[in-house]
């Protein structure tokens, strides 16, 4: 990607001055390096998150080597190799954000960044992780507090120090600490920017799956090519949006930003727009200045828009390829469309934090630590058996949808809880897409094909389930992986082939008895609507198998023993169900999924009435 625009290097850089209102918190910075620094780097790095091999990473380390000529420094190291063993920790005026740093990780005028706090240690591996699979390694990873900074720099990915002194904690979405970090990005685009490098800024909840750089250099006259929540095609090809149909927002998750004046005076009239308000969204306050001049075509090039200030070139990213949460994970508009998807954003998704987690480990794209595809208990999981009748048959209404969900799940949580297993969630099929507002089942105009795989996160509660709740009032936690866990490549071959798959019988047939000798290639037999006792005591004998695999769950379970540990386990689950939005022309439009609807008699999926009405079933 050539360098459409180089920095003056004799400019000093201008970290101090963006962030001279923090300095302050460098002396707090200087402290924890200090302490660090005295137990020394002598200890292991944790490991890489793992699921391609380490020749891979070997392999796209080398492509960072510094030359012969260019002495290894912290900026110029292979990505992923460790400081050395013994050294100690740099000083907290070696992370500063300086154009040096930017210049030894920078390829062709190009720098691709992300930033974020501790919480979020783990998607910024997935992130790294992904782009260096691709050999892109010309990356850098701001750290908004110290503890995400040393992990970084232990692990051998390129990091700086922003200077936040942020807390270490998720931020909620719409939170003070959540516009605190769209400022703070709003402010590092302004540093980076006046170094005269191709900026391509990102979110930690992203990630590429193929290199972007080739594609972004397509359009080199683009002061800013920035990513949408279109979710309706407006090209069937790879070609940038036609700007002129879409109608979804202007989404800062992925954008790309050429250091050209019209470029730089938007990124500072955005930072004093968004400092001016600590309640601004930042996403909001962009979106406002780009179409404040909007809807000139660039001559000679009708994909680019003259907007902001009616001098800065804008273009679309496809939504196809470039994707939301929306055009990959329910629409698969890559796949209709035939086209090699280049990243994925987890928008569109309504379980925080650990919903866009679980999207990503749904679609195999997470690079999770090696314990978490082993478990002490072992695992449980199920073959669906939905009839064609729920799955296919009649229209896609909320009363089909209902009656599909409600098919799928109950009795396979009960029997997790019982053997003390962790539960592989099925694959979900739903008839009706989730969204905040009223719409007529799927998005008009979208791909959105009926029925569909449906994310979890349409259905159930992922971050409730997650949540510690007092066994006393909850009963035990029930572990859960995606449903594609048991394909995914990181699983260990002992684990996917300790294996014991069970199917249910009549217990009435001659065949079926709840004596069972063992016998690897043939299945064990379980009579239909067995005892918690039959249960445990069957599969007590089995307690070193990995994977306990049933043939179905319809009728596998014939209830508690104990009524208060059924009423501990009723407690749980109903709270893991979420709800269903929304019907149209309704005030109150969405509709809640209920564990045990079918324990009502005349149960129908309506909204609630009144507001007095509107509460979860639990409640």
């Amino acid at each position: 990607m050539a360098a459409w625009c180089s920095g003056d290097s004799s400019s000093k850089p201008i970290f101090v001055g963006i962030y001279g209102a923090v300095l302050g918190g460098f002396a707090v910075s200087a402290l924890f390096f200090l302490l660090s620094s005295f137990s020394s780097l002598s200890a292991p790095p944790l490991p890489l998150p793992t699921t391609a091999t380490t020749t891979t990473i070997a392999v796209t380390a080398n492509l960072s080597r510094p030359t012969p000529t260019q002495p290894e420094t912290m900026y110029n190291r292979p990505i992923w190799k460790p400081p050395p063993r013994g050294s100690w920790m740099p000083s907290p005026r070696a992370f500063r954000l300086t154009r040096e740093m930017v210049a030894a990780r920078a390829r062709d005028g190009a720098i691709v960044v992300t930033f974020g706090n501790y919480a979020f240690l783990d998607f910024i591996l997935t992130w790294v992780r992904h782009l260096t699979d691709l050999g892109v390694d010309n990356l850098l990873v701001g750290a908004m507090d110290t503890k995400l900074l040393r992990e970084l720099y232990l692990r051998g990915v390129p990091a700086f120090d922003m200077g936040s002194r942020m807390a270490t904690e998720d931020a909620g979405w719409g939170s003070p600490t959540f516009h605190k970090m769209g400022r703070e990005k709003v402010l590092l685009i302004n540093a980076l920017l006046p170094f005269g490098y191709e900026l391509l800024m990102c979110d930690t909840d992203m990630v590429w799956l193929k290199n972007p750089l080739p594609y972004l250099a397509r359009y080199p006259d683009a002061d800013l090519l920035t990513s949408s929540d279109q979710v309706i095609p407006t090209v069937t090809d790879d070609s940038l949006e036609n700007w002129r149909e879409v109608s979804g927002a202007f989404n800062i998750g992925i954008f790309h930003w050429r250091p050209t004046e019209p470029a730089k005076r938007l990124a500072k009239e955005w930072k004093d727009l968004v400092l001016s308000d600590d309640k601004l969204w930042d996403q909001n306050a962009f979106n406002d200045l780009i179409r404040k001049n909007f809807g000139n075509p660039v001559e000679g090039q009708g994909d680019l828009v003259y907007s902001y200030d009616g001098k800065l070139k804008l273009g679309v990213l496809p939504a196809s390829i470039f994707c939301s949460g929306h055009t990959y994970f329910v629409q698969g508009m890559y796949k209709q469309l035939h086209l090699e998807p280049y990243a994925v954003h987890t928008t569109f998704q309504y379980a925080g934090t650990e919903g866009k987690r679980h999207r990503l480990r749904e679609a195999m794209l997470f690079f999770d630590q090696p314990s978490y595809y082993d478990s002490s208990g072992g695992f449980l999981s199920f073959k669906p058996s939905i009839p064609k009748s729920l799955l296919l048959d009649g229209a896609h209404n909320v009363e089909s949808h209902f009656a599909l969900v409600n098919y799928q799940i109950r009795t396979a949580l009960a029997i997790a809880s019982l053997l003390k297993r962790t539960l592989v969630m099925p694959p979900l099929w739903c008839r009706l897409d989730r969204m905040w507002f009223g719409h007529p089942g799927v998005m008009e105009g979208t791909l959105t094909r009926q029925p569909f795989l449906c994310p979890m996160d349409h259905v159930f509660e992922v971050h409730v389930m997650l949540k510690d709740l007092p066994k006393e009032e909850f009963g035990p936690p029930i572990d859960f992986r995606e449903y594609s866990f048991l394909d995914n490549p990181s699983l260990p071959k002992e684990v996917k082939e300790s294996l014991l798959e069970v199917q249910l019988c009549d217990d009435r047939s001659s065949g079926c008895s709840s004596i069972n000798e063992t016998n690897k290639h043939r299945p064990l037999l379980l009579p239909r609507n067995s005892t918690e006792e039959k249960l445990l005591n069957i599969f007590s004998s089995y307690k070193s198998v990995k994977i306990i695999q049933f043939s179905s769950m319809v009728d596998a379970f014939g209830g508690f023993a104990d009524a208060a540990v059924e009423t501990k386990f009723r407690n749980r689950v109903k709270r893991y169900v979420g709800l269903w939005c929304c019907v149209e022309l309704r005030e109150i439009g969405h509709i809640y999924y209920d564990m045990y609807w079918d324990e009502k008699p005349g149960w129908k999926p309506h909204p609630p009435e009144t507001r007095e009405q509107d509460h979860p079933p639990w409640s």
